[in-house]
């Protein structure tokens, strides 16, 4: 089953498919919980996603532009459904993260007879 390499060269051995949550909670506690997704064989995968082949991973976490870059996302995301929740017409289009704390959004808010079209950036502090 998998022999997993980490950035550092050393091996973990596996006798069962794991994923990137799995190699961190082996690790560490608190790398798990830091867990954000992981990187497999150069390629960006959730961290729930199941290694089944010997393969190299890196952890992805809050402290890596890569992890940011997912929770910046994964926010807008929740930003545009909560959205959807409170004016369920609405039309939404989710831009990308211009530099590492803006997002930009536009949507189409009908309300009665009027139609609005709105564009927000959004840039954390």
């Amino acid at each position: 089953m998998p022999v997993i390499t980490l950035p550092d060269g050393s091996q973990r051995h596996y006798d069962h498919p794991v994923s990137p949550m799995d190699v961190a909670l082996d690790i560490g506690p608190g790398l798990a919980k830091a867990t954000i997704a992981g990187r497999v064989n150069g390629e960006l995968v959730d961290a729930c996603d199941l290694i089944e082949n010997d393969a190299t991973l890196a952890i992805i976490t809050a402290k890596d532009e890569e992890g940011l870059e997912i929770i910046r996302h994964s926010c807008a995301h929740l930003l545009g459904h909560a959205i959807k929740q409170l004016w369920p017409h609405t039309k939404m289009a989710i831009g990308p993260v211009v530099d590492k704390s803006t997002t930009v959004f536009t949507m189409t808010l009908i309300l009665s007879t009027t139609v609005f079209t709105m564009t927000l950036i959004l840039t954390a502090r």
